[in-house]
């Protein structure tokens, strides 16, 4: 397959996965990762290919399932977002000193600013500790080319390689050559070594000295060595940068008049720094600019730091995006270039909400009427959102809402009046990271209530399939796992479910299941009800019920404040709550919720 194609940084990359060979293809869906396997299923199936993509419960297993494949000699990737990096980061610490047969990559999309995560961490720093090469695209066309690259050094040095796009490369659109994909003729196999495959410590030292020596040849692999991009320029200043602070600041120096004064280089390779390139800029230039997201990386690499400028010197911010405004301040200011761009203020706009209908939304307004002065721990997911409901007092990481219900409960059980702990967790999150913290508060007898948001899909990254789905990445049919299995497999007594949209029955059985907790321990309540964008055929089976506004609504705003639908508005001419019919599904939950009962639903079909 031939021509050009406009293509989104995540489909750049996984196309140039099927075109370097790549077999094995697994992930967990976090932004902005997650259209990378997804785009990948989509060319296995325009080409016809043989391999196999999958969405694994969490990062450590989708890691160390691709990472088998390679041990197996087959050419294997992984692929999620930083914090994602963070559980797997076990087996990445580990399989860097083992190394590998076939190519194995690791791309860790990060997210400067952050845009859609807890942290902006750089995963450079994780592959530094790992002692893993890194390489850090501009754009997405270089990005799939990089993949190619990775696979290269992955094979040449028998090593795990990380490739790190950030947001501005994965959400880009750039048009790419697309290549033939080549047929697979790969031996493979697996070769017992339990001195690599299976190293005791003993035998872990030595693979650690032999990791230290590959590191060192990589810091001088010609296909990795920065690229100078301009080699006409001339001065005793450089410039040098890594991702798409690269691409910005390639413009900027431009437009500034700088081209031809300020020598500028590409690093591609951020960890290991080239060492003659490092030695090279010191000798030849009097101060160096680096330019890099969101950690000094390469910064921290130089010695005599005292003519480099950066994040360490407070040259370059050490929080957020570089911004092209930002760089283009930095630039003018090293260059003596005088700018006179002003920082853009970001327009007002309305907060995120859950959308309108969504079933989570009546679950935070059943758990509040059941739990009022409860302890309200949260998680990773659309249901974050319960905050702006006042339903979410604690968000921490993937899984961290069931540990921290555990923490709360043995942090007040000893006062007289301990308080009530409602913990709320997305399916797919309660796969990937709620087991074991409920298994632990089964044990303990703690005293909370888990509420498992179940709509059927992993909706804020895409409505990928979840382990209860029972389909698989390309759509194909797999087991299903029952969550209620799987909760009274942990040893809960009280596993109920029921459906938020039935809110006055939500609302008693939450009551039951904070009664039950208080003196039995924890309590389970699966709330199940589709995500009406993610399954459009359920919400047209669905009952709807049409909603009217009473002429006696006051727009005392209750339902704004306390459920916050989308659909409803408070028209500041009659003062009265309208509702949006293009926004409205008929749910029927907010005639529920008013107070006044001037909100009325009736039955429509």
């Amino acid at each position: 397959m031939g021509g050009r194609r406009l293509m989104l940084g995540n489909e750049a990359m996984a196309r140039g996965l099927v075109e370097s060979g790549c077999t094995v293809a697994t992930s967990y869906p976090g932004t902005p990762a997650s259209e990378i396997l997804s785009s990948l299923v989509s060319w296995q199936k325009e080409d016809n290919l043989r391999l196999h993509a999958q969405w694994a419960i969490n990062e450590k297993v989708a890691f160390e399932i691709a990472y088998a494949g390679s041990m197996a000699g087959r050419r294997t990737a992984v692929s999620m977002k930083q914090v994602g990096l963070n559980v797997a980061s076990d087996p990445l610490m580990s399989a860097a000193y083992m190394g590998t047969r076939g190519g194995f990559v690791v791309i860790s999309a990060d997210d400067p600013g952050p845009h859609s995560s807890q942290t902006e961490q750089d995963s450079r720093m994780m592959a530094m500790m790992a002692k893993m090469p890194v390489l850090d695209p501009q754009s997405p066309r270089q990005a799939r080319d990089m993949v190619a690259l990775a696979f290269e050094l992955s094979e040449t040095f028998q090593v795990p390689v990380m490739l790190r796009p950030t947001t501005r490369v994965c959400h880009a659109r750039q048009d790419v050559q697309m290549e033939d994909v080549p047929a697979s003729d790969r031996e493979i196999g697996f070769e017992r070594d339990p001195q690599r495959w299976a190293a005791t410590p003993k035998y872990r030292s030595i693979l650690h000295k032999e990791l230290e020596q590959k590191l060192s040849k990589l810091a001088s692999y010609p296909k990795t060595k920065p690229v100078r991009l301009n080699p006409g320029a001339k001065g005793k200043k450089a410039v040098i940068a890594s991702g798409v602070a690269a691409a910005h600041a390639t413009e900027i120096l431009k437009e500034l008049g700088l081209w031809k004064r300020l020598p500028f280089y590409q690093v591609v390779q951020p960890y290991p720094l080239h060492k003659r390139f490092r030695s090279q800029l010191l000798r030849n230039y009097d101060e160096i600019l680096v330019l890099e997201e969101t950690t000094p990386v390469i910064e921290m690499q130089f010695a005599h730091r005292e003519r480099v400028r950066g994040k360490l010197t407070g040259a370059v911010p050490q929080v957020g995006e570089l911004l092209p405004e930002t760089i283009q301040r930095i630039v003018g200011d090293f260059g003596g270039v005088p700018t006179t761009g002003t920082s853009a203020s970001a327009p007002p706009g309305r907060r995120p909400t859950l959308c309108a209908g969504c079933p989570h939304r009546a679950a935070f307004f059943a758990i509040k009427k059941a739990a009022p002065r409860g302890i309200y721990t949260s998680d990773i997911g659309c249901y974050t959102l319960g905050l702006n409901l006042g339903a979410v007092d604690t968000v921490l990481c993937m899984g961290a809402a069931v540990g921290q219900a555990e923490g709360f409960y043995q942090a007040f059980k000893d006062e007289k009046k301990p308080r009530d702990i409602v913990a709320t967790i997305g399916d797919s999150t309660f796969f990937h990271a709620g087991v074991p913290a409920l298994i632990d508060g089964v044990v303990q007898k703690a005293a909370f209530v888990l509420v498992i948001l179940d709509n059927g899909t992993t909706a804020m990254t895409g409505n990928q399939p979840t382990p209860a789905t029972g389909t698989g990445a390309g759509g194909e049919p797999l087991q299903a796992v029952k969550i209620e299995n799987l909760v009274r497999g942990c040893g809960v007594k009280f596993c109920r479910v029921g459906d938020p949209y039935k809110i006055d029955k939500f609302i008693a059985l939450l009551r039951e299941a904070v009664e039950h907790s208080r003196e039995q321990g924890p309590a389970v309540v699966i709330a199940r009800h589709p995500c009406p964008l993610a399954t459009p055929g359920d919400r047209k089976r669905a009952k709807r019920v049409a909603i009217r506004i009473d002429e006696e609504c006051d727009g005392c705003g209750y339902c704004i404040d306390q459920f916050e639908c989308p659909a409803l508005f408070l028209d500041e001419t009659d003062k009265r709550i309208h509702v949006d019919s293009l926004l409205c599904i008929e749910c029927g939950v907010c005639a529920y919720v008013c107070p006044k009962h001037n909100i009325r639903g009736s039955d429509e079909h």
